[in-house]
């Protein structure tokens, strides 16, 4: 497998938003993830692209990850990223820390009991 293949590698089929650039640019584009891997990416969305293009794209829990646009098919397009990324991380939930505002954590259950009917 070279560099540049990443066909292979195994990869996540999600659901998530993140920003793209072209490298060098100060415009950001949002984009919906639609599958990730250690490798690269699928993107859909407006943005206007060519083959060979370098990019950057900053991920969710991951951050900004350097790239070349692989392919192009009407409104999506693939991103062969530079180094590889951990796919688990984008996935990880956001904001459950200590620091993390309260109106933003998961409730936690309070009930004991079983729930009255109104």
């Amino acid at each position: 497998m070279t560099s540049t293949d990443h066909r292979q590698l195994g990869r996540d089929s999600l659901f998530l938003m993140a920003e793209v650039r072209l490298s060098g640019s100060e415009a950001e584009h949002r984009v919906k993830v639609r599958n990730l891997s250690a490798g690269g990416m699928m993107a859909e969305g407006g943005m206007k692209v060519l083959r060979g293009t370098p990019v950057e794209v900053n991920l969710r829990n991951i951050g900004w990850v350097d790239g070349v646009v692989a392919w192009i098919q009407d409104n999506r397009f693939g991103i062969a990223f530079i180094e590889e990324v951990d796919p688990k991380l984008a996935r990880a939930p956001v904001g459950t820390g200590a620091s993390t505002p309260r109106f933003v954590k998961p409730p936690i259950a309070t009930q004991v009991g079983p729930l009255r009917k109104i």
